[in-house]
């Protein structure tokens, strides 16, 4: 299983790369053109693109992070494997729950 979860962890992070740098440069051209989130949201509402661009970053992001905090708490802290797993899951799931509706309000497919 360790073998398995170092693996996914290191196929989710070149996953992610791409992901992180376009993310970071829109930040910094936003930024940079005073952008308000209302003007983002204007440029992005409904395009299909960037909610599938947003989907990927977020499914991705809600695998690595978990499999490396499961670490961070088995080395850290006295949880056990399971335990560390269990809690590692919750928050996985969490990430995805949060990341796919930031996504949702982010196409203007929300309510």
């Amino acid at each position: 299983m360790e073998q398995g979860l170092f693996a996914l962890q290191r196929l989710s992070a070149m996953a992610m790369a791409p992901f992180v740098l376009v993310h970071l440069g829109l930040i910094l051209y936003a930024a940079r053109a005073d952008l308000t989130a209302q003007d983002i949201l204007a440029r992005t509402r409904g395009s299909w693109g960037w909610i599938a661009f947003y989907t990927l970053f977020v499914l991705s992001l809600s695998i690595h992070v978990p499999i490396g905090l499961r670490c961070i708490l088995i080395e850290w802290t006295h949880l056990g494997r399971r335990a560390a797993s269990v809690l590692c899951l919750v928050f996985a799931l969490a990430l995805l729950f949060m990341g796919l509706r930031a996504v949702v309000a982010l196409g203007g497919l929300a309510a």
